[in-house]
């Protein structure tokens, strides 16, 4: 049975590039694990005094990673951090205290950006707040991936074969870090 996988993607762009890389990953996990995007777009920054009666885009968001195997973090790069939408997620899911969905789930971080860098940077520091919430993050293979016309198609089909591969060997090894894992 393929493991449920909470997909949290911090780009809210209509055309977003990592929506369409994690849909390209999606296709290539296919036969091993079913994606469950996380609707990031109704989430408040985070405010304890919303606890007294929590957003439903809160509670739909601790529902969806209590439901799942594992969580996959698709991050954008923006000034070379991770946006704040992640941050917003990674607060409201481990509160109250005590009752956080994030403990103990194996997770993966990736990302693409038009820049050389992939990303690098921003997962850099999407790790260690994933860390701080009690995530099981994998740290390798890291996955960085520059988006351009020769890997990716405009509809996000990957094109090139080493970039499927590549992509293919990320998905390989978070497949058999759940398996280690997870619960």
């Amino acid at each position: 049975m393929p493991a449920t996988i909470a997909v949290l993607i911090g780009s809210l762009r209509k055309g977003s590039l990592n929506r369409k890389f994690a849909q390209a990953l999606e296709g290539i996990a296919a036969d091993r694990m079913r994606f469950d995007y996380v609707d990031l777009s109704d989430l408040p920054h985070y405010d304890q005094d919303l606890w007294d009666n929590p957003p439903a885009s809160v509670t739909g968001l601790k529902q969806k990673v209590e439901a799942s195997d594992a969580v996959l973090i698709v991050t954008p790069e923006y000034n070379r951090f991770f946006p704040g939408i992640i941050k917003d997620a990674l607060d409201w899911g481990s509160r109250p205290k005590g009752e956080g969905c994030w403990a103990g789930k194996p997770c993966a971080i990736t990302g693409v950006t038009p820049g050389a860098t992939g990303t690098a940077v921003a997962q850099g520091h999407t790790r260690l707040a994933a860390l701080s919430v009690d995530l099981v993050v994998q740290h390798s293979p890291e996955l960085y991936v520059q988006w351009n016309d020769e890997r990716f198609g405009d509809d996000g089909s990957v094109k090139n074969d080493q970039t499927r591969k590549f992509m293919g060997d990320f998905i390989t090894k978070f497949a058999a870090w759940i398996e280690k894992h997870g619960n």
